[in-house]
């Protein structure tokens, strides 16, 4: 492509060069006729200098020869005309011009005929007419003159030579004027004709690229096309992994425990078909594995951001603080713990109770990770996380962040291993020291929340895992950390409605309830509980299901609230979505209690909901 433009540069070099040595040419011409006007006004004056020599020598002849006084009127005015007229051909007379010496010799000359005739002018007025004839018969005023005359013929013929020379360049640069003019013509010509010939040809070029172009656009289109294919085909082929080693932890695990609760209920029935009653150890047996089965289901929940998060506006100052007992009990007396609390510390809106399983969570993975000796530090601070960070984060928002950070001197974790903590299932630790559910109902909660959680290990140099939960922009009081012990018993008179379609689980309900003290009505359906409520005004929660046939919970509980409006409502479920729980929170002022649940947790939540405002 240099090689192209090459001609293109030397013309338009050419075309420069004619159009600025035209521009040159015509400076030179108007210098010329500048010059040749010079010449004339300056031979003019020399002509008025003459005439004025003239008229003095024709006032002095007149006086000598009549005695008349007027007569010199002329020579007066010549006399005083002379001197500027001198100046002003001096002034256009260079000192080194051959001009010059002839300029010199006309006004030696012209001194001399003023000295004569100022002369013979003073004798005649002194009455010797005939010394001043005699002056004027001596011929010294004649020569003089004649030799002003010479001089004059001379600068006249110089001044003629050196027109004749300028207009002769003048025709010179004329002529080449015209031949620089139409040599411009002729080189813009060509310029626009080899201009139009590359473009054409650049066009054409053009025109064969964007083809070449299109047809590998659209072979690169097949290729994605092809490649995207292959890439769902993977991507189902990874999904249909990731489910099958889900569902096999979840099998195996649920297996173990449902083979426990098997076992214990089966020897608990042969021991009574026999009379015996030391049954204790079974039944405790099976509602162990019964409640790990439960808290299975739950970090599942957790995991795949499904579980119902109650979110309040949280110190998580305040929060830590309130659980340093609960955390030294759950570490042992041989770990040592430190907290490092940032003053000043922004608000988040989560969960509080989730915050607290977070945190023991990573503790307690934090202790197993030391062993019987180490340091756990727990660190706040206000954190932000800026765009660069997020472009390399999925799913990761810039913005104002509360850090939590959980810090352990174990053995750490090399990269392949931080790849796989959070997900479901995969674990470490020897077999029956744990689940594989640890970090991914930690990783699930946060993101859940709309934070972000980072895990920083080296092997022997410990772990930190940083959660990052969204701050808080708001005045409200933060909430105070619920504490974990039990509710003080109290005498119970009120009558709860149980509406439940699973006839076992309707059962089990009711039961619970009335071992509790309530007096207690159940319905299978929405419609019938209706009924029952209309039959019964002294009712005073309703305790029902969410996910029912033709009417569901949600549905219940709004009929039911336009009807008796000071009726409480208590919704349960194994599993929710879009009926109470909103993209993961609870709506306002609902009360949720998950299954399964034990009877401690039934009748806390029941005196929390009947003795609230």
């Amino acid at each position: 492509m240099r090689w192209q433009s090459l001609p293109l540069v030397i013309g338009f070099a050419v075309l420069a060069l004619i159009v600025g040595t035209r521009a040159m040419l015509v400076e030179s011409q108007r210098a010329n006729r500048a010059a040749a006007r010079a010449t004339i006004e300056y031979q003019e004056l020399l002509s008025g200098l003459l005439s004025l020599a003239q008229d003095a020598e024709s006032g002095q002849r007149g006086y000598l020869l009549t005695g008349e006084k007027s007569y010199l009127e002329p020579y007066r005015k010549a006399v005083e005309a002379i001197p500027g007229q001198l100046a002003r051909i001096d002034t256009m007379t260079a000192s080194d011009d051959q001009l010059a010496p002839q300029v010199s010799r006309v006004k030696d000359a012209l001194s001399q005929k003023q000295a004569e005739l100022a002369e013979t002018i003073a004798l005649y007025d002194r009455g010797d007419a005939a010394k001043a004839l005699e002056l004027v018969r001596s011929g010294q005023g004649k020569a003089a003159m004649d030799d002003i005359r010479a001089s004059m013929d001379t600068i006249r013929r110089i001044g003629a030579a050196a027109v004749a020379a300028r207009d002769e360049h003048t025709d010179q640069v004329e002529a080449w004027l015209r031949i620089g003019s139409l040599a411009a013509l002729l080189a813009i010509f060509l310029l626009g004709a080899y201009a139009i010939r590359e473009s054409r040809r650049r066009f054409r070029e053009v025109a064969v690229a964007q083809e070449a172009l299109m047809r590998k656009n659209i072979a690169l289109g097949n290729e994605i096309q092809t490649r995207e294919k292959a890439e769902s085909q993977i991507r189902q082929m990874q999904k249909m992994e990731a489910v099958g080693q889900l569902t096999g932890g979840i099998a195996h695990d649920f297996n173990n425990m449902l083979a426990v609760i098997i076992s214990a209920m089966n020897l608990t029935q042969r021991k009574l078909a026999r009379g015996e009653h030391d049954i204790a150890k079974f039944i405790e047996s099976a509602i162990d594995a019964a409640t790990r089965a439960a808290n299975l289901t739950a970090r599942l929940l957790a995991f795949s951001r499904q579980q119902p998060l109650a979110p309040q506006i949280v110190d998580t100052n305040r929060l830590l603080t309130g659980m340093s007992d609960l955390l030294r009990r759950a570490l042992g007396e041989t770990i040592r713990i430190e907290t490092v609390l940032a003053g000043g510390l922004w608000k988040t809106h989560a969960d509080p109770s989730q915050i607290e399983n977070a945190i023991l969570n990573l503790a307690v993975n934090a202790r197993d990770a030391m062993g019987d000796d180490g340091k756990l530090t727990i660190e706040t601070a206000n954190s932000h996380l800026d765009d660069s960070y997020a472009a390399t984060h999925a799913e990761v928002a810039a913005g104002q962040y509360v850090m939590i950070a959980v810090s352990d001197t174990g053995e750490g974790m090399p990269a392949d291993v931080m790849a796989k903590a959070f997900e479901p299932f995969f674990t470490t630790k020897p077999v029956n020291k744990g689940t594989g559910l640890g970090l991914s109902q930690v990783f699930g909660f946060v993101k859940q929340s709309g934070g972000h959680v980072k895990i920083y290990s080296e092997p022997g140099e410990g772990t930190t895992i940083k959660i990052y939960l969204p701050r808080f922009f708001g005045s409200e009081e933060a909430a105070v950390p619920a504490g974990r012990g039990g509710n003080p018993a109290a005498a119970v008179t009120e009558t709860i409605l149980v509406v439940e379609d699973d006839a076992r689980v309707r059962a089990s309900t009711t039961d619970a309830l009335r071992e509790l003290g309530y007096t207690v009505l159940h319905a299978a359906s929405g419609m019938e509980a209706l009924r029952k409520l209309a039959e019964n005004p002294g009712v005073a929660l309703l305790f029902t299901d969410i996910v029912m046939p033709v009417m569901n919970g949600r549905k219940l509980a709004e009929e039911a609230a336009a009807r008796m409006p000071r009726l409480k409502v208590i919704f349960t479920t194994g599993f929710t979505k879009n009926a109470v729980v909103h993209n993961g929170v609870l709506d306002h002022d609902v009360h949720f209690l998950a299954k399964p649940f034990t009877i401690e947790q039934l009748a806390a939540k029941l005196r929390d909901v009947l003795d609230g405002k």
